[in-house]
């Protein structure tokens, strides 16, 4: 048997429920994980309290990013074995003991990184790394980032600095030396934000990515650029990107992201997880939840102020 996440109609993280269903078995094409890990991400929560709408039909079920050991195998898959340790991203369902995915949504996880470090990229590492590619950002570009702490915003941070470009970030006070270390300039939001960046940066900033979606962040974004449209880009105002004039990468959008930055997407878990490897890219666990508690682990994520991932445990 195995155990899934579900919830049949949405609401608080009460609606969430435990149960068992009989083990899937892989079609052609698929393969069978027994994860170890699951990434949590802020967009579980939004399709769970309905402010963003679910897909599929009720029970619900959740997850798109995890880690786990590869247990069978699909007919016409190839590259992977049973026993393989793998990392899931773009999948569904990954809030379980054991899921089903396509075997394009798996990438090998390396030895020396954990389980944990594996279920913590998917969706964090892909928005950052395309919209950083969509936003132009290179060697000599100079970058803020609304909400630096965060699992996008940490992710980013490290991109940025290894393609060259210099990169100031905002966060809480007590978050500071976390995007000192990451090799940002560290900035608290709050009054006086734009005056900080200017005296941060007395060159300017040529590009600029929300992450934090508040007012505040927005309309700094617009004083600081010239050309917001070309500038600026939001992963969290999505329906308000037309009216204000800027980009969104999804963050609700109903711009569809273009097949080119959906490609980027798909490259991001490998191009990190080399970085990883070497020991270029720093995976920050924010906290760890046994899946029975997947319901607080959701209070935590909808609370905000999470530095890094946070990440359950089946």
């Amino acid at each position: 048997m195995t155990r899934i996440v579900q919830y049949p109609h949405t609401g608080p993280a009460d609606v969430l429920e435990v149960v068992e269903v009989l083990t899937p078995s892989p079609g052609a094409g698929e393969v069978l994980v027994e994860v170890k890990a699951v990434g949590l991400n802020p967009i579980e929560w939004k399709q769970r309290s309905g402010v963003r709408p679910a897909p599929g039909e009720s029970p619900h079920r959740l997850g798109s990013d995890a880690a786990g050991v590869v247990s069978a195998v699909g007919e016409g898959v190839e590259g992977f074995a049973v026993g393989e340790r793998v990392v899931i991203d773009r999948a569904g369902g990954t809030y379980a003991t054991d899921v089903v995915v396509a075997a394009d949504s798996l990438t090998t996880l390396p030895a020396s990184l954990s389980f944990e470090q594996g279920a913590a990229l998917g969706i964090p590492v892909a928005t950052a790394y395309q919209s950083l590619r969509s936003l132009g950002v290179e060697a000599g570009s100079t970058l803020l980032i609304h909400g630096g702490s965060g699992g996008v915003g940490q992710a980013a941070i490290q991109l940025a600095r290894e393609w060259g470009a210099t990169v100031l970030a905002t966060a809480s006070e007590r978050n500071q030396d976390r995007l000192r270390e990451l090799g940002a300039v560290p900035l608290v939001y709050g009054e006086g934000l734009v005056e900080r960046v200017r005296e941060a940066a007395p060159q300017g900033v040529d590009r600029i990515l929300d992450a934090a979606g508040t007012d505040e962040a927005l309309a700094a974004s617009l004083e600081l650029a010239d050309d917001p449209l070309l500038q600026v880009a939001t992963i969290v105002q999505g329906p308000r990107a037309a009216e204000l004039g800027i980009q969104a990468y999804s963050g609700g959008s109903p711009v569809p992201l273009t097949d080119e930055q959906l490609a980027w997407r798909a490259d991001a878990v490998r191009v990190v997880l080399d970085l990883v490897a070497q020991g270029r890219f720093d995976v920050e666990i924010a906290s760890r939840y046994p899946l029975d508690r997947v319901a607080d682990a959701h209070r935590e994520s909808e609370a905000g102020h999470v530095r890094g991932k946070i990440v359950l445990l089946p």
